[in-house]
């Protein structure tokens, strides 16, 4: 059974992909990023809370010393999302995906540096297979791109730089003993609370006013499959697996379900050096894959 963590941060990463759906949909009616950011954070309260209500009702509880923590979570993961829309609204999208799914490089590097993880011969050739398809399947190379947004360059890899940096805040606080459904309770609050004075409350009516059933329907898929269950998914696999390892089997899974959605929903065919590139990472994945099963039957 403990062979299943290995799908953890696979599915993370599917569900991260299908987010690129939700978003479209909520900018095309009229939702601005700071009231589509509350409405995903707010909204996900809910799922958390209910998942510590059926698994352990104390795990609502925290102390004072957690509470640094807690805030470095919100942080970082206020901070990917905001750097991560402000690089897709000034670069093109597939590029802001490429610099993404850079996060594995600063993760092997912190846990490094803080957790003694090794850095391996095959975890370098897993992370350059990755990026590069993750590079190739975006179709950059197909496309005559003149010039880039330094701004919009630079946000891309803040939000890499983030999404590393709470997967190593997350690893530290399940090493201290705290639940991942109370990592992400309190992290989402503090960034809901935070997002309240710069929510357009009215654009959240007009969208519901639609079709109050299906909408609200909707917001609650899109917060529970694009940030919920994704978010706790990822950071349960970091009790069964390196961070390192973790990181890139999601940043390799997350460009390959958008290449998917894209197939099966809008139509976008990719070319031939979009599927090397889905190759290629499904091969990285496959081989970290692999290392981690001779490594548990060792166990």
């Amino acid at each position: 059974m403990r062979k299943l963590y290995l799908i953890l941060p696979i599915l993370a990463g599917f569900m991260f992909g299908s987010s690129g759906i939700f978003v479209r949909t909520l900018t095309q009616n009229g939702i601005d990023q700071t009231t589509l950011l509350f409405l995903r954070f707010s909204i996900a309260i809910i799922p958390i809370a209910l998942a510590i209500l059926l698994t352990d009702k104390k795990l609502f509880r925290i102390t004072l010393s957690d509470i640094p923590l807690f805030i470095l979570c919100a942080i970082c993961i206020m901070g990917l999302n905001l750097c991560y829309n402000y690089s897709m609204n000034t670069i093109p999208l597939s590029l802001a995906a490429v610099l993404l799914s850079t996060a594995p490089i600063f993760v092997l590097i912190f846990a490094f540096i803080f957790f003694k993880e090794k850095i391996t011969l095959k975890k370098i050739t897993c992370i350059i297979l990755a990026i590069t398809g993750c590079f190739l399947m975006t179709g950059v190379l197909e496309k005559n791109l003149v010039s880039f947004s330094i701004s919009g360059i630079m946000s891309g890899i803040g939000a890499a730089l983030f999404w590393a940096i709470y997967l190593i805040a997350s690893k530290k606080s399940l090493d201290s003993g705290k639940h991942t459904f109370t990592i992400l309770f309190y992290s989402v609050i503090l960034i809901s609370v935070s997002l309240i004075p710069f929510t357009n409350i009215n654009q959240i009516v007009i969208f519901i006013d639609i079709n109050p059933l299906l909408t609200t329907i909707f917001l609650i898929l899109h917060s529970t499959l694009s940030f919920a269950l994704p978010y706790i998914l990822s950071t349960l696999s970091l009790n069964y697996m390196e961070s390192g390892i973790s990181s890139i089997l999601l940043s390799g899974a997350e460009p390959s379900a958008a290449l998917i959605f894209g197939f099966l929903i809008y139509s976008e065919i990719p070319t031939a050096l979009m599927f090397c590139g889905f190759a290629l990472t499904l091969t990285a994945i496959i081989t970290l894959g692999k290392k981690e099963k001779n490594e548990s039957n060792s166990t």
